[in-house]
Formats: C-alpha cells, sequence, structure tokens
C-alpha cells in the first residue's frame, strides 16, 4: 500500500507510493490546477493525521490556504455535517485521506446534498478502482484520484497483466494500485534472489540494491538507500465506467523520499 512516509525500516521493502510519490505531487497539481483553498477531510488515524501535517507545511510553502481540517473516526457513516460545513467554507479543493466504508457514506451524501464534482474538487488517495465498483461510478465520475498506476495506464505489460488478472479472477474484477505493487514486489524479489544466486535474507537485501523491473505501470526500481521504489505518479479523473482518466504524470519514475530531504520545508514537518 502507499503509505504517509516518515519512515524506514532495513526490514521492509516499500512498494507503495511514500509522500512525495503521491500526496505532495497531487497538492502542487491541484494548486496550479484547481485552487488554493483547502478542505483536509481524513479518518482518524496514523496515515490522514501525518499526510495533512505534511500537507500544511507544503500549503504554506506553496501559496496554499487551510480552509479547514476534520477527522472522522473509522467506519462512520455520517458526513451530513461536516458537508454543510463544506458548502459554508466553500473550498476550492476537499484533498480526503478517508478510508474503506468512510468513503462510501461520504460520496453518497455529497451527491445527495446536490453537490457534484463541476461543484467541488476532490481528490483522494485511497480510492482507486476497486473502491469505485464498491460505491459506484456514477457517484464518482468527475472526481479525481492519486496513484501510481491505473488499470488504463498504457504500456505492454499493463495490457497483458489486465488481460491475465481478468482470465483468473473474472471479466468484472479490476485491478487497481496496490494489486500492482504486490504484483512487481514478487518479481523484484525473484530479480535480487537471481542476482545474489541464493535466498538467504542478508544476500537478497544486498543484491536487491538497484534492481530495475518493467511494471505494469511502467519501470520501477529498488531505492539502495531506503528499500523504497522509484514509481511514475499518476493523477486520474473518475469516468463513467468506473475506470481513470489519466490527467497528469510526472514523466519518470520519482526517487522515493520518505523524510523529504529534497523539499525546503520538508524539515518543518520531521522536526515536530
Amino acid at each position: 500500500m502507499q503509505y504517509e512516509g516518515l519512515e524506514s525500516s532495513p526490514n521492509i521493502f516499500y512498494t507503495g507510493a511514500t509522500t512525495n510519490q503521491q500526496i505532495v505531487p497531487a497538492v502542487s497539481w491541484l494548486l496550479q490546477n484547481k485552487g488554493k483553498k483547502f478542505f483536509l477531510l481524513g479518518s482518524d488515524y496514523v496515515f490522514p493525521r501525518t499526510a495533512n501535517k505534511i500537507i500544511k507545511e507544503q500549503l504554506k510553502a506553496e501559496g496554499g490556504t487551510l480552509i479547514a481540517e476534520e477527522y472522522t473516526p473509522l467506519g462512520h457513516t455520517d458526513y451530513n455535517t461536516i458537508i454543510s460545513k463544506i458548502k459554508k467554507e466553500k473550498p476550492d479543493v476537499v484533498f480526503n485521506t478517508l478510508n474503506g466504508d468512510s468513503n462510501v457514506a461520504f460520496f453518497k451524501q455529497l451527491k445527495d446534498a446536490g453537490i457534484t464534482s463541476k461543484d467541488l474538487t476532490t481528490l483522494s488517495v485511497s480510492v482507486a478502482e476497486e473502491e469505485i465498483r464498491g460505491i459506484g461510478a456514477s457517484v464518482l465520475e468527475g472526481h479525481y484520484a492519486a496513484w501510481n498506476y491505473f488499470q488504463t495506464t498504457d504500456t505492454p505489460e499493463n495490457k497483458k497483466f489486465v488481460e491475465a488478472y481478468k482470465a483468473k479472477y473474472g471479466k468484472d474484477r479490476v485491478t487497481d494500485d496496490p494489486i500492482e505493487a504486490g504484483y512487481f514486489g514478487v518479481y523484484l524479489w525473484a530479480e535480487a534472489v537471481k542476482k545474489a544466486g541464493s535466498f538467504e535474507v542478508d544476500k537478497v537485501k544486498e543484491a536487491a540494491k538497484g534492481i530495475e523491473w518493467n511494471a505494469p505501470g511502467g519501470k520501477v526500481k529498488i531505492d539502495g538507500e531506503n528499500q523504497h521504489v522509484y514509481k511514475t505518479v499518476r493523477i486520474g479523473e473518475v469516468q463513467a465506467d468506473g475506470q481513470f482518466k489519466e490527467v497528469w504524470n510526472s514523466g519518470q519514475p520519482v526517487k522515493p523520499d520518505p523524510f523529504l530531504k529534497t523539499y525546503p520545508w520538508g524539515a518543518e514537518v520531521t522536526k515536530k
């Protein structure tokens, strides 16, 4: 899975995005394309809390404004009060770090309140193709998400991957970012084992540095310093068929920076 960054364990290889491969570029894109006034909405646990701590420093540095910051318990399903606040505050963007069933409730209640993607830009970092199936494409159409992979990503590897996935699990099933990250992780490990000529953990770990593989979402590479993976960043708009139309990508795989050392404002996050 993608996660909130600020971590690097010698015992973990991170195939999901860290902060500078999802959240930070998404905020920059929103500021440049959708507006400066942000409403932060998240579930009350470590990922949204940490993500929003990072976003607040980024907004200060890049000219954005924090309108409100709201958290609800995991599994929360009544968003009418928060939606009333969104109507009152009139943000340009809702940056959504809700998780699980809360997304179903929030987006359905947003639509019931007469607010569509034409009225309000939302960008989510935990809503992928599988979640769209559960919530409904008609509810989410026009809203945005940031990931490193979409089922619609145009690579030869992805065409084969999607066909094989549907052949095995059913034509109505969808792939998504966490599925792709779990998939290519096995292949990166296999390449490291081949290079090491051994299954011994320490030998495989050493051999893994710099390993590259053409994943369905594009080329990935293991960073030898922090055991995260170089990944291309993508922003997509939900379509009526439940798939994403890619509206922006980083052009090349982004070096993972879990502690935000390459950002002038990153030190403000890590010292708190």
